[in-house]
């Protein structure tokens, strides 16, 4: 049994840097008087600038870099796919490997942690607006926290009893530890961003009533939904979909739910989660099946060595083709080949579709695209407009789900639209 089969289902994957590490790994930086892995971030982190703070012992500075452009720079660090962002970019590829960037970021925002730093400032006056955020996931939090930082007065509704979204509720804790989450939300909180939880938009509260309340209204309220193939067998007691089998793990703190042979489909760093949870909730195998070749498979690779290391095998190019049933449970599945000639039968007492997510109808009543995404004001603009006057959306709502760190980037942009409208500009149709 490999030593990673041993963990909990709430301990982390990997262990990062400490002070003799993480200056090693600085001091490996070219300083490049470009810093072309500051050109990768989506969310305008400046890698080189928080590199060289750490070289130089600026432990401090390293962390206002972070803080000041990332409100959410501890998650970012967990889970960024630095390989084809600032990574991939950096100078040192050429001459053996990378700086490993995100691990010196995680390591910068733990020392913010443990050293106390207070880093954001709230801006004092009068305040330049009240705004709703519809949501309390990356996109929100980032657009919540912009507007805070400028002066605004924000209250944040959330339907789950928690903040972070899919951070909190859909990410396994291996790769996305909750105590950074709750470091990076509780920077938040300390701008005055008000939380209201329990609260479903178009049920406890409606959106009309968010509109006439407050100046303006962002909605970031990510996809929640599940999508299931048109399968004989989806009904069948057993057959879920990821985000839904991802959040009671969560919720229940990793408790096993029985289930011993499990099937999860796809092959993003959604199906990793899913496989991994799986396993470490005590299921004797997890098989993943992925209808494409392992080259096509999206997730990132060091989620697959994760999966591989833990004795989760992976079969490529097999799509499903029935879910097989005993007295209304599922007992099994079978899949034919992508060149249409082999045929597989797996055994199965939970079938894990993770195979992407779709909108929740939140009751905003705002228009909606071809593929069922909270329309922009126009086709390609990424403002954060839409076309109602004074509402705002960003994230997986709007761009059918992308990384955590592209979220925050458009939730940024959305404040920086909310802003202008608070001051008497465009904000959607007029």
């Amino acid at each position: 049994m490999s030593k990673i089969s041993k963990k909990t289902f709430l301990e982390e994957a990997e262990q990062g840097f400490d002070l003799r590490t993480a200056r090693a790994e600085a001091a490996r930086c070219l300083l490049c008087h470009d810093g072309p892995c500051s050109t990768g971030c989506p969310a305008g982190t400046d890698p080189a600038k928080f590199i060289r703070s750490l070289r130089f012992g600026n432990i401090k500075g390293a962390a206002e870099t972070i803080r000041e452009n990332n409100i959410l720079g501890g998650c970012c660090a967990n889970l960024c796919p630095y390989d084809r962002m600032c990574e991939e970019a950096c100078s040192r590829t050429g001459i053996d490997k990378p700086i490993e960037i995100g691990r010196l970021q995680r390591f910068i925002v733990e020392q913010e942690q443990a050293l106390g730093m207070n880093i954001l400032k709230v801006p004092a006056g009068a305040k330049k607006g009240k705004v709703a955020c519809v949501g309390a996931g990356p996109a929100s939090l980032a657009c919540a926290a912009q507007l805070a930082m400028e002066g605004a007065e924000v209250t944040i509704y959330e339907a789950l009893p928690g903040p972070g979204g899919m951070l909190s509720f859909g990410i396994i804790p291996a790769r996305m530890p909750q105590r950074m989450v709750d470091f990076d939300i509780e920077q938040v909180k300390k701008l005055g961003v008000k939380f209201v939880f329990n609260t479903q938009v178009g049920k406890d509260i409606t959106f009309d009533k968010l509109k006439a309340d407050y100046d303006a209204v962002f909605v970031g309220i990510g996809l929640w939904s599940a999508k299931l193939p048109d399968v004989p067998g989806k009904d069948l007691k057993g057959v879920v979909g990821a985000v839904d089998f991802l959040k009671q793990a969560r919720i229940s703190g990793g408790k096993s739910d029985g289930a011993q042979d499990v099937l999860i489909i796809g092959g993003g760093d959604v199906t990793m989660d899913c496989a991994a949870a799986a396993k470490l909730m005590g299921a004797k195998k997890v098989t993943i099946v992925y209808r494409r070749s392992i080259e096509e498979a999206p997730a990132n690779m060091r989620e697959l060595a994760y999966i591989q290391e833990m004795g989760i095998s992976m079969t490529c190019e097999m799509a499903p083709a029935e879910i097989l049933g005993d007295g209304g449970k599922v007992v099994g599945m079978r899949f034919e080949s992508r060149d249409g000639y082999s045929r597989l039968k797996l055994k199965a007492d939970k079938v894990v579709f993770a195979i992407g997510q779709a909108l929740e109808d939140a009751g905003t009543g705002l228009p909606l695209t071809d593929k069922g995404l909270i329309a922009p004001c126009e086709e390609g603009c990424e403002c954060g407009c839409t076309s109602v006057k004074g509402v705002f959306a960003a994230g997986d709502a709007v761009n059918g789900g992308l990384t955590v760190v592209e979220a925050v980037a458009h939730g940024k942009e959305a404040a920086a639209s909310i802003l202008t409208y608070l001051a008497g500009g465009k904000g959607g149709a007029k």
